[in-house]
């Protein structure tokens, strides 16, 4: 085979990156840029999804250079992506009709809440397996119905195209308003709250709860399939067959050769995200867990997962480093809170947004307490870092309680994986023997997997499990008495988050 490489291309929260890899999973040159985070209105996030395509064909051309290839040497390239963020624009002209409402936007927080007091939620959460949420995409794509001008006449004319952020990529990679591919895979749509769980497809009672056109939508696909091919004239520079489309969470799960039920993985990264492999089995969660779709390759049936979504984990240090200036770039927050040997006494919930699981609670806001004199930034640093880990501690106690299992070890990936004091408080907090693969950049590797499966570059799964292998793992040192105090007072500091919007 002449094509000895797999691409991925991963548009995240705050940046766009290409990555090629070869058969054993190894990174062989990467292009990255961050695009802007438009914040008009509290607790309202938004993207230019125009910047986002412009910055994608950027470091697809970047990442090419890097690794000295051309679009002939790719056998496929596979896409992940911030997955509810929402995207609407017109087929005609590839224009967004507005900015992209991004998954951390709470401004459908009443909207949901009405769907659940109406007594919908119900049928959405039997149907999607998600409790109504802002979180998801269906209702940022009823506001844009709503309240962007002529979407919704548009929508009912065929010519308003709906999709989440890997929708809008292939649609513009494969010829955007010439011939245009509108696809997204199970991962994704299983986010939207319009998509059956059991029958992978839109759902007609959900379309009419959300009031949403069903030919805005696009087609659903497994997560691993050619779904198209880019023209010559694209940013490629020549043909290459899209094959991989997995939502970045799911990613990471198949990066980190999951593919075992009882398997748990924590991706970290702007928010944190746990994901348990369920097997072929959909498990409803008592406990404010998501039942999701994990992945589907080819024709195989689904595999299902729970997953635990927390809004702020690494945006809570940059948060530090940009609005209060605690320090100048994220790294140094491992070496501020080094400095301390404990929080000092100091608590901080990042509730910017509200919380995730497994609250869901919109009311909630930000808090830092258990100041006194004797604290530094220091301590701040530090209370940040295990807000991380104590936020993952809160969904992994629930996961396990619903899947019935016990944990052994956690497999761990994301950006804060390299803060090495995070990692071993994550294993204190947890009690549990935290695992960093050599290849941190699972969610990328997971989409070239997908795309390599499809096209037989890797044979099967096995021979993604042969690839996976271990750089570091922290081993737990806190006494229990020193875990459960500190946990009974993390769980002080959320109280005290509640009901803060009214």
């Amino acid at each position: 085979m002449s094509q000895q490489y797999v691409g991925a291309i991963d548009q995240g929260t705050t940046s766009t990156r290409f990555m090629v890899f070869d058969r054993t999973g190894t990174e062989i040159g990467r292009h990255q840029l961050e695009h802007e985070q438009i914040l008009p209105k509290a607790g309202w996030v938004e993207h230019d999804a125009a910047e986002i395509w412009r910055n994608t064909a950027a470091v697809v051309e970047g990442g090419l250079t890097a690794a000295g290839i051309t679009a002939a040497d790719l056998a496929a390239v596979g896409i992940t992506n911030q997955r509810e963020t929402t995207v609407v624009w017109d087929r005609r002209t590839g224009k967004p009709y507005t900015n992209a409402i991004v998954w951390q936007d709470m401004r459908t927080a009443e909207f949901a809440k009405s769907l659940d007091d109406g007594g919908q939620g119900k049928v959405i959460h039997e149907k999607a397996g998600l409790p109504p949420a802002a979180y998801f995409s269906g209702g940022k794509l009823n506001w844009i119905l709503n309240n962007v001008e002529s979407v919704r006449a548009d929508a009912e004319a065929g010519h308003a195209l709906f999709g989440t952020i890997d929708t809008w990529l292939i649609w513009n990679l494969t010829g955007g308003p010439d011939g245009g591919v509108h696809v997204t895979d199970v991962t994704n749509a299983s986010r939207t709250m319009l998509m059956h769980l059991e029958n992978l497809d839109w759902d007609e009672e959900l379309l009419e709860i959300f009031d949403v056109p069903r030919q805005m939508l696009p087609k659903i696909t497994s997560s691993s399939q050619e779904f198209g091919r880019t023209p010559v004239s694209g940013p490629f520079g020549g043909e290459v067959i899209l094959a991989g489309n997995l939502g970045d969470q799911h990613a990471a799960l198949v990066g980190q050769a999951c593919f075992e039920p009882g398997m748990l993985k924590n991706t970290y990264g702007t928010g944190n995200f746990l994901v348990l492999n369920t097997g072929n089995k959909i498990v409803r969660s008592t406990n404010g867990l998501l039942t999701t779709v994990a992945y589907q390759f080819g024709d195989a049936p689904a595999v299902y997962a729970l997953e635990g979504s927390i809004a702020v984990t690494g945006s809570a240090v940059q948060w530090l480093r940009d609005q209060l200036q605690v320090f100048d770039n994220a790294a140094d927050s491992e070496r501020l809170a080094s400095t301390v040997p404990d929080n000092g006494g100091v608590y901080f919930v990042p509730a910017f947004s509200g919380l995730f699981a497994p609250y869901w609670r919109p009311d909630a806001r930000g808090v830092i307490v258990g100041l006194s004199r004797f604290n530094t930034v220091a301590h701040v640093a530090r209370a940040a870092l295990e807000a991380i880990c104590y936020q993952s501690r809160d969904v992994v106690d629930v996961m396990l309680a619903d899947a019935g299992i016990e944990l052994e070890v956690l497999r761990v990936d994301g950006g804060i994986t390299a803060n090495e004091l995070c990692m071993q408080i994550q294993a204190d907090i947890l009690d549990v023997e935290v695992s960093r693969p050599v290849v941190p950049e699972t969610t990328c590797l997971g989409a070239a997997y997908a795309a390599g499966l499809a096209v037989g570059f890797w044979s099967g799964t096995d021979e993604l499990e042969a690839n996976w292998a271990e750089s570091k793992r922290w081993t737990p040192t806190w006494t229990d008495e020193q875990r459960e105090h500190g946990y009974r007072d993390w769980k002080k500091a959320v109280d005290r988050t509640l009901n803060w919007v009214e």
